[in-house]
């Protein structure tokens, strides 16, 4: 992700934070609100607006290009011994995915049948483990980026194979699928790599999302599921009709 558009993202999160809308923005630049629009739109701010942004928000640029800093610091993996310390108390799990999701104290305690001990207990691991800052009044900073990866091969992706992808692919009666597609074909190298790299780039625009809406009251968010995957794969229904190699007389 290039800077402007990591201190755009910023930008329209604080703004979200704190209820401005691009119609205050608007006022407070003394232009447009389809300016501001295009100017988000764009990710092209002049060094006079950006702080004029800045300070509706009681913010600094240089509180701004900090804050971007932290965000760059961000654990983007696990150790192995991080992803089995999660593994091994189901809440504790439950504790980290909803501090990515930036749930407050009183979501999870509200949300699920954990009591206010409990919760605390679950975020003073969280800290111990370096997933976030805890602060006072139970409130926290995350210390994991929004587009984290599981390790290859280690205890979170084996968990998520056994445990989670094969019922996220057999729905539950009545659990309709928001989107449902199955793609195959024959691509030659070049175009596996060019649909990977698309790939990726949705899998960041995801991320990127998530972390714009935790402002976001939880009741205003819907907990979605999203698998992308691809390998090179042939349905056993047609394996099972391939010619045997001639063998070489």
């Amino acid at each position: 992700m290039s800077q402007i558009s990591q201190l755009t993202r910023i930008l329209k999160r604080c703004l979200r934070e704190q209820n401005f809308t691009y119609k205050q923005v608007a006022e407070q630049l003394n232009i447009s609100e389809a300016s501001v629009k295009r100017s988000f739109a764009q990710q092209r701010f002049s060094l006079e607006r950006l702080e004029a942004i800045c300070h509706m928000l009681s913010m600094t640029l240089s509180d701004l290009f900090a804050t971007a800093e932290k965000q760059r610091q961000r654990l983007s993996q696990l150790s192995v011994e991080q992803e089995n310390t999660l593994l091994d108390d189901p809440r504790l799990l439950l504790a980290a995915v909803c501090v990515r999701d930036g749930w407050s104290f009183d979501d999870i305690v509200s949300y699920y049948a954990i009591s206010e001990t409990d919760t605390i207990r679950l975020l003073a691991r969280l800290d111990r483990l370096k997933l976030i800052e805890l602060l006072p009044d139970n409130r926290y900073r995350l210390l994991i980026a929004q587009d984290f990866r599981w390790i290859p091969g280690g205890p979170l992706e084996r968990f998520m194979e056994q445990e989670v992808m094969v019922k996220f692919m057999s729905p539950k009666k009545n659990e309709p699928w928001t989107f449902r597609f199955y793609l195959r074909g024959r691509y030659s190298p070049t175009s596996v790599e060019i649909i990977q790299r698309r790939l990726n780039q949705i899998t960041h625009e995801a991320a990127q999302l998530n972390e714009e809406d935790r402002a976001l009251p939880v009741k205003a968010r819907t907990h979605m599921g999203l698998l992308m995957a691809m390998r090179p794969w042939e349905p056993s229904l047609f394996e099972n009709m391939r010619r045997e190699p001639q063998e070489d007389n």
